[in-house]
C-alpha cells in the first residue's frame, strides 16, 4: 500500500479523496490546510490548495516527498526541504459534479526516477492517462487550458445573457455546443472553424454588432479579427 496524505478540502482535494478511497493500493488521509500542527507521515503528500498558499503550506511539512496540484505553479514554488514534485490533473473540478478519472490527463513531474515512478503508480491507481510534463510545458498547457475551458465558458455565459435578454432558451444552443466540442476529436480546430468571421460576411457581422452591448462588441470584434488573421 502507498500512503498518501492529502492537504486541502477544496474542489480538487474533494474529488481526489473520493477517488483514492476506492483505490485498493492507496491508504489515504486528508487534512485541512488550516490544521498543519501535526502532519501525519506519508509516502506522498499532495498539497491541493490555492496557488498563493502552496509556498506557505509546503514549508510546514517535513514529509519525504511533497507535490502540489497546480497547473500554473512551477515545481520550485514548493518550499519543503525534501523531495518535490507536481501531480497536476488537467481537468475542471466542481463540487457536486462527478469526475471520471479514467478520462483525466495526469501531468506528472518529479526530480528523480524513483519519485517519478511513485507518482506514476499513484496516478494509475485512479486513472489511465499519464504524462511526464515539466514546469515549462505545464505552464503552456495551463494557458492553453484557460483558453479552451475558462474563456470558452465565459463565452457560454455571454451567449446565455444574449438569449435571456432576447427571451430565447439557452438550451437551444446545447446541441451546437456538443457538436463543436466533439468535432475537434476528428478535425483540427482550424479546419473546424465556421461562421461569419471566417467567411468574412461583413453584413452579418454588422448585424451582430448592432445587437450587442459595448463589452460584448469588444469581445466579438477581437475574436472576429483573430479568426480572420488566422485564415489569411
Amino acid at each position: 500500500m502507498i500512503s498518501v496524505l492529502l492537504v486541502g478540502t477544496g474542489n480538487v482535494a474533494t474529488h481526489l479523496y473520493t477517488a483514492f478511497l476506492k483505490a485498493d493500493t492507496i491508504a489515504i488521509t486528508q487534512i485541512s490546510s488550516r490544521k498543519l500542527e501535526n502532519i501525519p507521515e506519508a509516502d506522498l503528500t499532495i498539497i491541493a490548495v490555492s496557488d498563493d498558499a502552496i509556498a506557505e503550506v509546503s514549508s510546514k511539512t517535513n514529509n519525504k516527498f511533497v507535490v502540489h496540484t497546480s497547473g500554473g505553479c512551477a515545481i520550485d514554488e514548493l518550499k519543503n526541504k525534501n523531495n518535490k514534485g507536481v501531480f497536476y490533473m488537467l481537468q475542471t473540478f466542481s463540487k457536486g459534479k462527478e469526475v471520471n478519472f479514467n478520462d483525466v490527463p495526469f501531468c506528472l513531474e518529479a526530480t528523480n526516477k524513483k519519485d517519478q515512478q511513485l507518482l506514476d503508480a499513484v496516478a494509475k491507481s485512479i486513472g489511465q492517462k499519464i504524462y511526464k510534463v515539466d514546469s515549462e510545458q505545464r505552464k503552456a498547457l495551463h494557458v492553453a487550458a484557460v483558453f479552451v475551458n475558462n474563456f470558452t465558458n465565459h463565452l457560454y455565459k455571454i451567449g446565455n445573457d444574449i438569449c435571456t435578454e432576447n427571451k430565447v432558451p439557452f438550451e437551444v444552443l446545447l446541441p451546437l455546443i456538443k457538436e463543436t466540442a466533439s468535432k475537434i476529436e476528428s478535425l483540427s480546430p482550424d479546419k473546424a472553424q465556421t461562421g461569419p468571421a471566417v467567411r468574412k460576411d461583413k453584413k452579418t457581422i454588422k448585424n451582430h454588432l448592432d445587437l450587442l452591448n459595448l463589452n460584448q462588441q469588444e469581445i466579438y470584434q477581437l475574436l472576429t479579427k483573430s479568426i480572420q488573421n488566422s485564415v489569411d
